[in-house]
């Protein structure tokens, strides 16, 4: 559905509140994972709960549940609040819609559109401070500033914006006007994670889904210089190919488990072997998850939900 009428501006603050309703069981573990991931943004959107005393800035609604809808409708009768819609039914609402499955980017930039930030006419033009992630064999993130987007022409609508390919920026910082301050990457010290692959494609697909985060991260081509670059600093994550030239990744797991507080340190195994074996092997070797190649990206960040929190 496209949206024809303007999205209702709410006033700028560091956090908004989301009434959640309907979905089903595993859903909702996505989403409990995207709301956990959203505490690393500024804003940040957490899930609504009735104990907070006051209305929720935004509703989110399965739209294919009759009970949802209906309960949206009697909570949200003077349509005081956005809401987004997650389903092929509109039910002539007028909101941002959104067609399954539950992707990460499409609700970031949902929520973004929801409460007016990337609205037409609504993005002031500062510049953006912007991570780029150090090469494997720099042991320092390195940042360069980037010109602001463009500005919007009035005629696209938001529903446009989100049907568009996704928005690798949607998690950067933005100045802006009101209650909110200037935030960006550099103001919160976060976890550091390393990847280790040998196969660039790998490392990229990495870098683009780590990088709205604001992790430090740093890069390795093989094992030898992962288990270097652990003697280095303590690193929350390692994210660990298993076939790479030299030593393999199990061997590697086993050095960095080894370490005096290796066991703080969450290894997640990518392998494109998926067999019992394999992830048994993976198991003995001390890793503490292991993904299969190419890698789901709800599963990625379910993984990096649970241990970079726990570990931090």
């Amino acid at each position: 559905m496209m949206m024809t009428e303007p999205i209702t501006i709410l006033p700028a603050k560091p956090q908004y509140t989301v009434d959640v309703h309907g979905f089903s069981q595993t859903e909702r573990i996505i989403l409990r994972s995207i709301f956990s991931l959203s505490a690393r943004r500024v804003p940040k959107f957490v899930e609504f709960m009735p104990t907070m005393g006051s209305a929720p800035d935004v509703f989110l609604v399965d739209a294919e549940d009759a009970g949802a809808i209906a309960d949206f409708r009697q909570k949200n009768a003077i349509h005081t609040r956005p809401a987004i819609l997650i389903g092929d039914i509109d039910h002539g609402i007028s909101c941002i819609t959104l067609s399954r499955p539950l992707q990460w980017t499409k609700i970031f930039k949902a929520f973004d559109l929801s409460v007016g930030l990337n609205a037409p006419s609504q993005i002031p033009k500062p510049e953006l401070a912007v991570r780029i992630a150090a090469p494997y064999e720099k042991t320092q993130p390195m940042f360069a500033i980037m010109p602001a987007p463009r500005s919007l022409a009035p005629s696209i609508t938001p529903q446009q914006i989100l049907n568009t390919a996704p928005l690798k920026s949607i998690s950067v910082n933005h100045s802006l006007t009101g209650n909110l301050a200037p935030v960006t990457p550099l103001d919160r010290p976060l976890n550091w994670i390393l990847v280790c692959d040998d196969n660039m494609t790998v490392r990229e697909f990495m870098r683009v889904k780590l990088a709205p985060f604001g992790f430090n991260v740093d890069y390795a081509e093989t094992g030898e210089q992962a288990v270097g670059l652990t003697g280095t600093k303590h690193y929350t994550c390692v994210f660990l190919d298993v076939v790479m030239p030299g030593i393999n990744g199990y061997q590697v797991c086993k050095l960095i488990k080894s370490k005096k507080g290796g066991a703080k340190t969450a290894v997640v195994m990518l392998s494109s072997k998926d067999s019992t074996f394999d992830k048994i092997r993976g198991t003995m070797s001390g890793c503490d998850t292991y993904l299969t190649k190419p890698v789901n990206e709800n599963r990625l960040f379910e993984v990096i939900s649970k241990y970079v929190q726990t570990n931090a």
